[in-house]
């Protein structure tokens, strides 16, 4: 099966759009492996940015996106989780206050440099130095953008990762939601939690009442995106009950069954990888629990019929 990501050199560069009055989404096409969704907000006393990008090519990118906005400097980095697609670029932001959940600092740190074989395919990552926040919080802190307050708060349980986090600008009605979230891409808990993102997202983030969502990957939306991830994640919960009891082996269920409704989404080898979760927490793993990462990705691979998963970056 194909990931179904653009091919190499044919992604347009990403654009900034303003979403509401001084609040701005980055989106980079095609949202695939390693291609994240950033935002921003423009005040009078500077800018605050949520999350960075992959590479050093696509942040400075990023960051020339906002100085053709204002000429404000940066002066606070959010990080919504740990992954080197939203945290390899916070070197470039000078002396902004980078700020995240108080388990991003130790995953950054974890996780190390960027690394694509035998993975992903190579990208040109850039003079990557890794800069874990400095500014932590436990359960939500608030950033004020002049009047407007985005509160940045934990999802409370592990979903995507174990160290999730959303803004939200309730004035706004506005949810800038890291990758719990990923609009016309596959979802993706391996180091997360199945049951914790269909947790977080019935019970935190739908009831929000968002009405503009810039989500992590993909397109800016409207809340319909939330009840399409829910379907898809329940769907790998499913699946995985039943192939579970019939003694299939994740990558085994994965054939079996596809990915049914969501075939069409980018990605959809992450199924591999959500089912191994999911088998973990049959067999009794806590969720966000360590498990074999290297042997579910290697198992992507396989799916993605023996080749490197599509990185774009």
């Amino acid at each position: 099966m194909s990931s179904g990501s653009s091919a190499q050199g044919q992604l347009p560069p990403g654009k900034a759009a303003e979403v509401s009055d001084g609040v701005f989404a980055y989106v980079q096409p095609d949202g695939g492996w390693w291609i994240n969704n950033t935002a921003f907000l423009v005040g009078s006393q500077g800018v605050v940015s949520i999350d960075a990008c992959a590479t050093e090519r696509r942040t400075r990118d990023y960051i020339q996106a906002i100085t053709e906005i204002t000429p404000q400097p940066v002066r606070a980095l959010v990080n919504t989780h740990h992954h080197g697609d939203h945290t390899f670029g916070n070197y470039l932001f000078g002396n902004a206050a980078i700020i995240a959940h108080d388990r991003v600092r130790d995953a950054i740190q974890s996780a190390g440099p960027p690394r694509s074989a035998p993975v992903w395919a190579e990208a040109e990552w850039g003079e990557i130095r890794l800069e874990p926040p400095f500014i932590t919080y436990r359960d939500e802190i608030t950033v004020h953008c002049d009047d407007l307050a985005c509160r940045v708060t934990y999802a409370g349980q592990p979903a995507h990762t174990t160290n999730d986090s959303y803004v939200w600008i309730p004035d706004r009605q506005l949810l800038i939601s890291g990758d719990l979230l990923f609009n016309g891409g596959t979802p993706f808990v391996l180091m997360g939690s199945v049951s914790g993102a269909i947790s977080v997202l019935e019970e935190r983030i739908k009831p929000l009442g968002a009405r503009t969502i810039i989500p992590g990957h993909g397109e800016v939306c409207g809340p319909e995106v939330v009840d399409e991830v829910l379907g898809y994640v329940r769907y790998v919960r499913d699946i995985a009950a039943q192939a579970h009891a019939g003694g299939l082996r994740p990558l085994e269920a994965a054939y079996e069954f596809g990915a049914g409704p969501y075939a069409d989404l980018l990605d959809s080898e992450r199924l591999v990888g959500n089912l191994h979760r999911a088998y973990a927490e049959l067999d009794g793993t806590p969720p966000g629990a360590p498990i074999d990462h290297d042997a579910a990705l290697a198992d992507m691979v396989t799916f993605n019929g023996g080749k490197s998963l599509t990185c774009l970056a």
